[in-house]
């Protein structure tokens, strides 16, 4: 997600992660008691750059390097009650970056559940496998993205949170969608939920007003 100065305006610091998710559940961002779990256990604080931990809390992205950052507060926490994880479910998590969106979904998911991450820029790899070690997540893992999009091998999944914008719902991403699945993923400016029921049929919800990264692959 793209570094907005804009959204620094007219903010008071957030100093703890618990005034951070007080701030997004009065703000009706966050609203299931597994996801507003997830966000007290798997504190932001460890997913950044030593250099950015005063800013931490706050509800912005922060850059991370390569071109990449941590996505804003409030948007993981919309996508993710889009994306409604639960316990026992395999889960995609494209576009990892920093490890933290890979984190809090295997929290959600639990030991039964299992979470991969995919990250294209070989140093954000790295430093995502770093930041997981620190909450000892044995369900989880971040790999390299390959040449083609998602993870084909390790497919189908019940879920699938993409965090870099493309121009339209990539086809490999509803190929490895398990049948009932959900897809959030942004399209150019705005995020959508495509669901595939238990016939194959995809249902679609866009909602407006966001700013992405765009996916890549390696060619």
């Amino acid at each position: 997600m793209k570094w907005n100065p804009i959204s620094m305006k007219d903010k008071s610091l957030m100093k703890t992660n618990q005034k951070l998710i007080n701030h997004l559940v009065e703000i009706g961002a966050l609203k299931m008691p597994e996801i507003i779990e997830a966000f007290l256990k798997i504190d932001r604080k460890f997913f950044v750059p030593k250099d950015l931990l005063t800013s931490v809390y706050e509800d912005y992205p922060l850059p991370i390097g390569y071109g990449a950052t941590i996505s804003q507060p409030y948007t993981v926490a919309f996508m993710m009650e889009l994306l409604r994880p639960k316990k026992g479910e395999k889960i995609l998590d494209v576009g990892s970056g920093s490890g933290w969106t890979t984190a809090l979904l295997s929290q959600i998911v639990g030991e039964k559940g299992q979470v991969f991450g995919i990250e294209i820029v070989p140093e954000l790899v790295e430093f995502g496998r770093k930041n997981l070690k620190k909450y000892n997540l044995k369900n989880t893992q971040i790999l390299r993205a390959g040449h083609v999009l998602g993870l084909p091998s390790r497919a189908l999944f019940d879920k699938i949170l993409a965090s870099a914008s493309a121009l339209k719902i990539p086809k490999e991403f509803l190929a490895q969608l398990a049948s009932p699945g959900i897809l959030v993923m942004p399209i150019e400016r705005s995020i959508w939920k495509i669901e595939k029921g238990k016939k194959g049929k995809m249902t679609q919800e866009e909602f407006p007003g966001f700013s992405f990264v765009p996916l890549k692959y390696i060619v």
